[in-house]
C-alpha cells in the first residue's frame, strides 16, 4: 500500500508545490530532505538559428515563459519578430512578455556591432540604472519567483557578450537560481 501523500510548498523553489516522497510515513518532502533542486533561469539567443529548434528547446527545458529582453522585437529573421515569436510560443504553451527596459539601447548595441564588448558593458551597467530598467529588473526577479521555468530571449547565441547575461547573473544574486545558457540547434 502506498503511503498517504500532500502536498509541500517547495519555498525556494519557485513556490512551487510537490508530492511528498514515497516514504513509509508519507511524511518526508523533498524540502525536508534537502533534495529540493535549486531553480533555474534560462537565456536563449537565436542567431543562427531556426524558430522551430529555439521553440523545440524552450519546451524541452520545461520553460512556461519566455521574457524577450530585446529594446527592439522586430527581426529579419522568420518568426522572431513579437507577434509571431509570442504566437508560436502560446501553440506550445509558453507565456511571453516584452521587457524592453531591459532591452541594450542603440548606442550599446553599436558597440556590439563593432566588438567593442567593454564599452557595451559600461553602457548596459548605466543603463541598468535608469527607473524604467530598475523596475522591470524588479519585475522580472517577481516573474522568476511566479511563473515557474523562465526563459531570457535575446539574439546572440553566444551569451558571455550579450546583456542577458549580466541580467541573468542579477537574478541569479537576487533570486538564488542557477542560470543555464540554452542553444537551438543551428542552421
Amino acid at each position: 500500500m502506498l503511503p498517504a501523500r500532500g502536498k509541500h510548498n517547495l519555498g525556494g523553489y519557485g513556490g512551487r508545490i510537490s508530492d511528498d516522497i514515497g516514504s513509509p510515513s508519507g511524511k518526508i518532502t523533498t524540502a525536508e530532505c534537502g533534495m529540493a533542486r535549486k531553480a533555474k533561469l534560462f537565456t536563449i539567443g537565436y542567431e543562427q538559428t531556426p524558430h522551430k529548434a529555439v521553440l523545440d528547446e524552450l519546451e524541452q527545458a520545461g520553460v512556461k515563459l519566455l521574457v524577450d529582453v530585446r529594446a527592439v522585437t522586430s527581426s529579419r529573421r522568420p518568426g522572431f519578430s513579437k507577434n509571431q515569436l509570442a504566437a508560436g510560443l502560446d501553440e506550445r504553451g509558453i507565456g511571453y512578455i516584452h521587457l524592453s527596459g531591459l532591452g541594450t539601447p542603440k548606442e550599446g548595441r553599436l558597440a556590439a556591432r563593432s566588438g567593442d564588448f567593454k564599452r557595451l558593458h559600461q553602457i548596459f551597467t548605466k543603463h541598468l540604472k535608469t527607473p524604467q530598467a530598475r523596475e522591470e529588473m524588479d519585475e522580472l526577479s517577481a516573474l522568476v519567483k511566479k511563473a515557474g521555468p523562465v526563459c531570457l530571449l535575446c539574439y546572440e547565441r553566444d551569451h558571455t557578450n550579450c546583456h542577458r547575461q549580466w541580467i541573468a547573473e542579477i537574478i541569479e544574486d537576487r533570486n538564488g537560481v542557477r542560470v543555464e545558457n540554452l542553444a537551438g540547434k543551428q542552421v
